[in-house]
């Protein structure tokens, strides 16, 4: 049976991760093995359909597949979408952005002004948009 939901979690590295199906309650486990897409496009928040089977411990997905597929950029410089450090990563609205990067700026150097934080928040912000790195 044909089911929707949103990665909770999912590790590139390891091979799985979480899904909140959009109905039920019991989070469903995805395997690498059942992606539909490439693995690196599944991050936390994306929307997939998936096939709802009984695992032995529980839901598991089968056929992921990414509703809103984004393109494909990843880069081969190593640099690309991967976290090296292997952590989840979550997309931030524009304010959640906002604020970490006041947070950041504010420790790497506590004398920039005001006019000069909300330059700089600006400018990241409508660069991230710009990529897509944010949810609109």
């Amino acid at each position: 049976m044909l089911q929707v939901g949103r990665v909770l979690r999912f590790d590139e590295v390891r091979g799985y991760g979480f899904i909140a199906p959009n109905e039920g309650d019991e989070d469903v486990f995805m395997h690498a093995n059942d992606l539909l897409d490439e693995k690196y496009q599944y991050k936390a928040g994306s929307e997939v359909e998936y096939l709802l089977e009984m695992g032995d411990k529980g839901p598991k997905a089968s056929q992921i597949r990414l509703v809103n597929a984004p393109e494909p950029s990843r880069s081969t410089s190593g640099t690309g979408p991967v976290d090296p450090h292997g952590d989840y990563s979550d997309v931030l609205s524009p304010v959640e952005l906002r604020n970490e990067l006041t947070e950041a700026l504010l420790q790497a150097d506590p004398s920039l002004t005001g006019d000069q934080i909300k330059r700089v928040r600006t400018s990241v912000i409508e660069l991230a948009r710009s990529h897509g790195w944010i949810e609109s």
